[in-house]
């Protein structure tokens, strides 16, 4: 046991890189008892982490456990989550997770993403229409960073467009249970999301689409591979969330660090074909992955020399190694110039993340067209006083911008 604590609280979350670094120079691994009792090894150096993401021995399905282990606190939200997640790609090992993998494979082709270009291109040009035709100070969350990913989203899936709702379920679903009130928000977001997902694939299984969604119940029909009804309704939902989530911080985490860095900001202004390589950058410097990834050891195994039993919770610090010395020269300084490929912000192996290209993507076409629109876009509010929202996603409540 260790007195040493993860704080998981506001002043963490609006910058845990301090708190990061300090464990990262503290060891390998490092055993943290968070504020709700639950202990968890916390892997933060990057060789590291990168071995444990592909060690097998270190479950994906850490909820599953959790839930399981009645040695370990559950919770509504945790078992709702588990319920609405554990069949998803994230959340499931080898063999379920190999053969769902290249059953979407099929369906998540590079054609069907490289088409969507000129569509993202659009959606993106209309809202920055919209924004220069109101007020000059905006919040760029809400105006752009959080609507362009929900829209593309739910097009490639062939979603109704209940983008207001799905908004505010999505942000719900990844917040931090703090206490019985954020416990009840996020039980109940991840069961409206389910139940979602659920109707959606009856509607698509009765007047199918040219999308994915289609595509995957196509595939589920097929006898050399099957989803049944709950991972399809799994993948469905995976897909809203990693889709659409983890792409609005990346804009806005991203747009963010340059507004911090305005020497790497006007490097963009002026060398704009260096948007789509900088979107890693962005992504290794101040990404929504953090602090990490959630794993269980189903066996003792040994990480940088650190012994970790079976049955421990393991947390790999994606965040923390993507800033490690020993594998990024200054890796505390964001350099648009660089070369990041090799960070951890898509994951690695057999966990690579299937919406890699679309993220970098709309990350290209929504950080260009930005800065193309509004070259002199500032942020409204001094920098310190910019708050990040509680969850293990890390994305802003808000980015109050001028535009002008």
């Amino acid at each position: 046991m260790t007195d040493e604590t993860l704080a998981i609280e506001p002043t963490f979350f609006n910058n845990p890189f301090p708190t990061l670094k300090a464990l990262q120079e503290a060891g390998p691994a490092r055993l943290v008892r968070l504020p709700d009792g639950v202990e968890w090894w916390v892997v933060t150096r990057y060789d590291d982490v990168l071995a444990g993401i592909a060690d097998p021995r270190l479950s994906s399905a850490a909820n599953d456990h959790m839930a399981n282990d009645s040695e370990l606190p559950t919770t509504e939200a945790i078992v709702n989550a588990n319920n609405a997640t554990r069949r998803s790609l994230v959340n499931i090992d080898p063999p379920d997770h190999t053969r769902l993998r290249k059953l979407v494979v099929r369906a998540f082709s590079a054609k069907r993403i490289d088409g969507l270009r000129p569509r993202v291109q659009q959606i993106a040009d209309d809202l920055l229409d919209t924004m220069a035709a109101g007020d000059n100070e905006t919040d760029l969350i809400e105006a752009y960073a959080s609507m362009l990913p929900i829209r593309v989203i739910c097009e490639l899936l062939g979603v109704p467009e209940d983008h207001e709702a799905l908004r505010a379920k999505t942000g719900a679903a990844f917040q931090v249970v703090k206490d019985d009130e954020s416990m009840t928000s996020m039980a109940q977001a991840f069961t409206w999301l389910m139940e979602y997902a659920t109707q959606l694939i009856r509607d698509k299984r009765e007047q199918p689409g040219d999308d994915l969604l289609s595509d995957l119940i196509a595939i589920q029909q097929e006898d050399d591979g099957r989803l049944d009804e709950e991972e399809l309704a799994a993948m469905a939902l995976t897909l809203l969330l990693a889709g659409h989530e983890t792409t609005v911080q990346l804009i806005g985490n991203g747009m963010n660090a340059l507004f911090n860095h305005p020497d790497q900001l006007n490097t963009l202004l002026t060398r704009p074909e260096l948007i789509p390589a900088a979107v890693d950058e962005l992504l290794r410097f101040d990404g929504p992955t953090n602090p990490g990834v959630a794993r269980y050891a189903t066996e003792d195994l040994t990480l940088g020399g650190v012994d970790i039993p079976r049955g421990a919770l393991v947390l790999l610090s994606v965040a923390a190694a993507n800033r490690d010395a020993t594998r990024f020269d200054r890796a505390d300084t964001l350099d648009v110039t660089r070369d990041a490929s090799g960070h951890l912000g898509f994951g690695h192996g057999i966990h690579y993340c299937l919406g890699t290209r679309l993220a970098r993507l709309e990350g290209s076409i929504a950080i260009g067209s930005l800065l193309r629109r509004f070259p002199d876009i500032r942020l409204a509010i001094p920098a310190d006083q910019v708050r990040w929202r509680l969850g293990m996603v890390r994305g802003l409540t808000a980015l109050p911008v001028a535009l002008k």
